[in-house]
């Protein structure tokens, strides 16, 4: 898979890693290596950032909008493994990599935008009643 970030030398670290796979090469574990850190800050300020706008509170919480934040996520989580049972059957070779990277941010992203649609609707829902 190409990486899709600059590769900008500034950012090639020292950092601590788990296990480090060497392309034909034998494995690490447990030691620093040299790596490019930009797709895991990138990742880091996107999972951040999705996660504080999922779940901050709203200016009025109340039971309905706990039902329809619950009601979300378990949408969001059917659609999530709905995208995922598709890739698995359709998506192949270095591109299915990038499908399961991705899908680790869809299950919030479906969340956010199902969540706000329904906020929308019911707000329209009550101007529409009044």
């Amino acid at each position: 898979m190409v990486n899709q970030f600059p590769s900008w030398e500034f950012f090639d670290w020292q950092v601590f890693a788990f296990i480090d796979e060497a392309f034909m090469g034998s494995d690490s574990y447990f030691k620093l290596v040299e790596n490019n850190v930009i797709d895991e800050i990138t990742g880091t300020i996107l999972l951040i950032g999705l996660v504080l706008v999922a779940f901050s509170k709203e200016k009025v919480e109340d039971e309905f909008i706990s039902k329809i934040r619950v009601e979300s996520l378990v949408w969001a989580t059917y659609v999530n493994y709905a995208v995922l049972l598709v890739s698995i059957l359709f998506v192949y070779g270095g591109a299915f990599f990038s499908v399961l990277i991705f899908n680790l941010f869809t299950i919030l992203f479906f969340f956010i935008i199902r969540f706000n649609w329904m906020l929308h609707k019911s707000a329209k829902t009550l101007v529409d009643e009044k």
